[in-house]
């Protein structure tokens, strides 16, 4: 190895050590990868595979500014050895075309307050607002938790015991512990802030990839788990686990809410429908959504208990009520590849953003009036997959290729 190679090697080995199993599995893949020769090339290939997979360098394309703000997110590089990197990939991945995102005026105000986080490459996942005023989000390549106090944005970081867990969706509960789904090693965490300590409680054989967590009424937990086709729920108090098999072959369970009556329901992303789960006898009934092509990635839930969903696959924002089985739906105001994804309901107001354009976009959705508004997200997005709704309607994000989290006040 030459030595400008074993100096970057040693500036990120630190940043990569803590999680460079689980970035194989999420960033790309392991599969082998054959770059493009040129200046730059082994650089790219010893200091990047490291922490994921090349795949992930080859399947996108930026400029050669926005190349070097997202590895700039990931590493430090030397300046010199930076703009080579930089000249690389811009020469061999250019930008590949992006929707741009159709704004929309309206009458609310907002602002955003971005914070980027310590730990390169941390690549948050979901954000959690708490009755505190803090944001919580889940490092999910930096195998931690962190904590972003929005008044004076100090950040604290959590790390987890059980390397390359994977940290992905995360709730928290009335005691203030800080519950998550380690979404590579297959276990529900359970971190208390004040000592740093987790508890983990491993999920029966087969149960890969827990997703989505969120508490019922009664304190119980249920979580999704996409890759394992399965729905659990967890009793705290005794740490049992139940999981079941959805009735679809690979549906894919992905975003949760729970109902005002405690019922659980779930969107299938690999199919064109909703589902509920029995509370007490964990019968999963599923309805289907009218358009084939539909699939819901991310679930809302209204004063109503009426349902909101985000077509990922279409560029709609959907509409279902349980009570009738009806469906309605809405064009998203950047169109049809605009991937609507994170969302949440507060206030009355619908809101989610659009994570396939460039920037991605924050919109907003009036039920009463049917009538959209959104914003550019100043920061960029880098696909904003959750979102949270904080108890003064404020909303919390998480700006996951860029390495930050975000809190948007809504003017009252």
């Amino acid at each position: 190895m030459s030595r400008v190679l074993l100096h970057l090697s040693l500036v990120v080995a630190p940043l990569c050590a803590t999680h460079a199993s689980t970035a194989l599995a999420q960033r790309g893949g392991g599969a082998a990868v054959n770059l493009p020769d040129g200046p730059g090339k082994e650089i790219v290939q010893t200091v990047c595979a490291r922490c994921h997979g090349l795949g992930l360098i080859v399947n996108d394309g930026y400029t050669r500014q926005e190349w070097q703000q997202l590895f700039g997110t990931m590493v430090d590089l030397p300046n010199d050895q930076a703009q080579l990197v930089a000249t690389y990939l811009a020469t061999h991945f250019p930008e590949k075309p992006k929707p741009v995102p159709v704004i929309v005026q309206g009458g609310t105000t907002v602002s955003f307050k971005e914070w980027s986080l310590p730990t390169k490459g941390s690549r948050p996942h979901d954000p959690l607002a708490t009755p505190d005023g803090a944001l919580w989000y889940t490092g999910q390549f930096a195998n931690n938790l962190g904590r972003v106090d929005t008044k004076t944005g100090q950040i604290k970081e959590f790390t987890l015991k059980t390397e390359g867990s994977g940290p992905h969706g995360l709730v928290a509960d009335k005691a203030g512990n800080i519950w998550f789904t380690a979404n590579s090693k297959g276990y529900i965490g359970e971190l208390d802030p004040k000592t740093g300590n987790v508890t983990e409680y491993p999920l029966p054989a087969g149960t890969r990839d827990p997703h989505t967590p969120i508490f019922d009424q009664k304190g119980t937990l249920w979580f999704t788990a996409q890759g394992a086709n399965r729905v659990g729920r967890l009793d705290p108090a005794t740490g049992a686990v139940r999981v079941v098999d959805l009735p679809t072959p690979r549906s894919n369970p992905y975003g949760i809410v729970v109902s005002s009556k405690g019922v659980p329901f779930f969107v299938e992303f690999g199919a064109n429908r909703i589902a509920s789960i029995d509370p007490n006898t964990m019968e999963i009934h599923e309805y289907t959504l009218p358009n084939e092509a539909t699939r819901p990635r991310r679930i809302a839930i209204d004063n109503n208990d009426v349902l909101w969903y985000s077509d990922y696959s279409r560029g709609y924002l959907g509409r279902f009520d349980p009570a009738t089985g009806k469906a309605t739906e809405w064009a998203s105001p950047s169109g049809p590849k605009s991937q609507p994804y994170a969302i949440t309901f507060t206030n009355g107001v619908i809101w989610y953003v659009e994570s396939a354009v460039k920037p991605n976009a924050l919109v907003r959705f009036d039920p009463a009036t049917e009538k959209f508004q959104s914003w550019k997200i100043p920061g960029g997005g880098g696909v904003v997959r959750n979102m949270m709704a904080t108890k003064e309607g404020n909303l919390v994000l998480a700006e996951s290729a860029l390495n930050m989290v975000a809190l948007v006040q809504v003017a009252k």
